[in-house]
C-alpha cells in the first residue's frame, strides 16, 4: 500500500494532519464537477482520468453530468484525431457531414 504524505488542516488553534489517499490526489487534478464550458483538455482529462481508473465511466458521467453516449464520442473522437478531435469548433469536421441541409 502506497503511504501518501500528509497535508495540513488548521481549525482554530489546532492543527490536524490529513492524509489524502492516492486517489484524492489525481481526483483533486480533474476538472471540477461544476464545469459547464467543456474545452478539449477538459475533455482529455475526463477520457484519461477514465482510461486509468482513476474514475469509472459511471462515476465519471455522474461527477459531470454527462451521458454515456456524450463521453463515448469524446473517447472515439480522442482516438480517431488525438486532443485536437475534441475542439468543439471542428465537431463537424471530424464526425463527417451528412446530407442535414447542406445542399
Amino acid at each position: 500500500m502506497t503511504q501518501s504524505s500528509p497535508s495540513f488542516a488548521t481549525s482554530g488553534d489546532q492543527v490536524k494532519i490529513v492524509r489524502m489517499t492516492e486517489r484524492q490526489r489525481e481526483l483533486d487534478k480533474l476538472p471540477s464537477a461544476k464545469t459547464r464550458r467543456w474545452v478539449m483538455r477538459r475533455k482529455a482529462q475526463v477520457v484519461t482520468a477514465v482510461r486509468n481508473g482513476v474514475l469509472t465511466l459511471p462515476e465519471a458521467c455522474d461527477r459531470y453530468h454527462l451521458s454515456e453516449e456524450e463521453f463515448k464520442s469524446w473517447a472515439s473522437l480522442m482516438d480517431n484525431h488525438g486532443v485536437h478531435g475534441l475542439r468543439a469548433t471542428r465537431i463537424q469536421e471530424y464526425r463527417g457531414t451528412g446530407s442535414h441541409g447542406d445542399e
